[in-house]
């Protein structure tokens, strides 16, 4: 395999940061790092213009960092709240993704990015989320997502902490498997004496 080394202009995932010279495939280079102004070649013939590319993207880096202190200051104790339908056990009809919450901070007046919100899965349970948002390498600001189910009421249980959330299996407890108590009318003695208490 023909490899080749390249300084990065931006950072770039699972490969190096900005300013970086790595060694990739030639092709992964030539036909997508290079054209698209990611990356520069990192040949002997052109080390002085690496050098000064490095400085540059210091300077930028710096600039860059610094403005994303200042953005992630307008994050702080920040809400973003959804309506959404919702099931019996605060399940939902669909989901809020890192779409959602972009555009509702969008609304707010804090445009960014939708790749910058880390939310490892859609949401598709009411309550309040913890989410953090990548404004640069080195600054991340968290701010919270409340999802509430039509209406605006949050279930006492969805507000607090996620042992507490309808529907939440402890680790190690294997919950409901087998008959869904719900749907199931049962005869036996000992659980309609337990409906009856309810």
């Amino acid at each position: 395999m023909a490899n080749m080394e390249v300084l990065l202009r931006e950072d770039i995932e699972n490969l190096g940061n900005r300013g970086d010279i790595v060694r990739v495939r030639r092709g992964y280079g030539r036909n997508y790092l290079l054209p698209k102004g990611l990356a520069v070649e990192a040949s002997a013939s052109n080390v002085r213009q690496i050098e000064y590319e490095k400085g540059i993207l210091a300077k930028r880096e710096s600039r860059e960092k610094t403005a994303a202190a200042e953005q992630s200051k307008g994050f702080e104790d920040l809400v973003v709240s959804f309506e959404r339908r919702s099931g019996e056990e605060g399940k939902l009809y669909g989901s809020v993704t890192t779409m959602d919450i972009a555009r509702a901070l969008e609304e707010q007046g804090k445009a960014v990015d939708r790749h910058k919100i880390r939310l490892k899965e859609a949401i598709k349970v009411v309550g309040e989320y913890q989410v953090p948002i990548r404004l640069h390498r080195d600054v991340t600001s968290v701010i919270t997502v409340r999802v509430t189910p039509e209406g605006g009421v949050i279930p006492e249980a969805s507000s607090a902490a996620p042992e507490e959330l309808p529907g939440y299996v402890a680790p190690g407890d294997p919950g409901p498997r087998g008959r869904r108590e719900k749907n199931v009318v049962v005869d036996d003695d000992d659980d309609e004496d337990d409906d009856d208490d309810e």
